[in-house]
């Protein structure tokens, strides 16, 4: 026994001074791959110049930044800029809208794209499944100005395609768009078109990982489609519905200024204010900069708290979360 054992601790130290002497540097695995490393370059110089770059610039949101004075010879006030926003009652009906938004996107959009993954793993013709998959992607890639134009076109209260057939059945017309409350019912379902389909794109590679002796024992237990939903591709995939949550729940404070822009019109106000509309107002046609990157930071901060709370509270419900 003890022999055995002394053989043993011999070819394991052997084995390791045979890892140690083949360890290679970094200088090595640079000059083997560098076509790959140049590539992994570009995206991470623009990663810094475009995203960590632009982070300097948040120093105007404690000064009374003059264009001509520039950064560093603007006056300094501290957190007067952010005093004075927090008592504009315009900033907080931003604040509202931009949750109200942004929340019932959240509360109508998470769910379709995981939804329309479950039933397109289920299709099984080939082509039918792969047109469908088209089509649901296709919105994706139109412009919000192409998508506002449509939904004018459309839901118009005047000369739209569906007010015009609702008044050919001898109905009243809707003010999808013309009504502060329509247009809230509006803005989420078309919100909820345009990046549903995108959305299944995560979801069906997070099902393709999903072991597929999961499925032959559930039919060996007589499970139908719908049990192997429920209890073998849902609980398969929950990491990355966790996941996607807490990065969406991360921007519930952010939202686009394009696709209110795209759908806005004077007589639907109510709703339409929200901060990434009151950064543009305040920034690029009053020329106020401090307050627009003030209100800007809030935002990201306010983002970034929540992602590090629906963070903490995945992993006290013993998922994996982000961090």
């Amino acid at each position: 026994m003890i022999a055995v054992r002394k053989r043993t601790r011999a070819v394991q130290d052997g084995q390791q001074m045979l890892y140690v002497g083949t360890r290679k540097s970094f200088l090595y695995y640079i000059r083997k791959d560098w076509q790959l490393y140049f590539l992994l370059l570009l995206p991470l110089l623009f990663t810094l110049l475009f995203k960590y770059g632009p982070m300097l610039g948040l120093v105007i949101s404690f000064k009374d930044y003059k264009i001509i004075k520039g950064f560093l010879d603007s006056k300094w006030v501290g957190f007067d800029v952010f005093k004075k926003i927090f008592s504009d009652k315009h900033f907080w009906e931003a604040c509202r809208n931009t949750l109200l938004l942004n929340g019932l996107a959240l509360v109508a959009g998470f769910p379709m794209p995981i939804i329309l993954a479950l039933l397109l793993n289920e299709l099984k013709g080939k082509y039918f499944k792969k047109i469908t998959q088209t089509v649901l992607y296709l919105p994706h890639f139109l412009s919000w100005v192409v998508i506002g134009a449509l939904a004018y076109q459309l839901f118009g209260f005047a000369d739209g395609a569906v007010n015009n057939f609702i008044a050919s059945l001898g109905g009243a017309r809707v003010p999808f768009l013309q009504e502060d409350y329509h247009w809230l019912v509006s803005y989420v379902l078309i919100n909820v078109w345009q990046t549903m389909g995108w959305g299944t794109i995560i979801y069906l590679a997070a099902i393709t990982g999903v072991n597929p002796e999961l499925y032959e024992a559930a039919t060996v237990d007589g499970a139908g489609r719908w049990a192997k939903m429920k209890y073998v591709t849902l609980p398969g995939i929950k990491s990355t519905i966790v996941t996607l949550l807490i990065m969406q729940l991360g921007r519930i404070m952010g939202g686009s200024f394009e696709t209110v822009d795209a759908l806005s019109n004077v007589a639907t106000t109510k709703f339409t204010k929200t901060i990434p509309v009151l950064v543009y107002r305040s920034g690029i046609l009053n020329a106020n900069y401090s307050e627009s990157t003030a209100i800007g930071l809030f935002q990201s901060v306010i983002g970034l708290i929540l992602v590090l709370a629906t963070d903490r509270i995945a992993k006290k419900m013993g998922e994996e979360g982000l961090i």
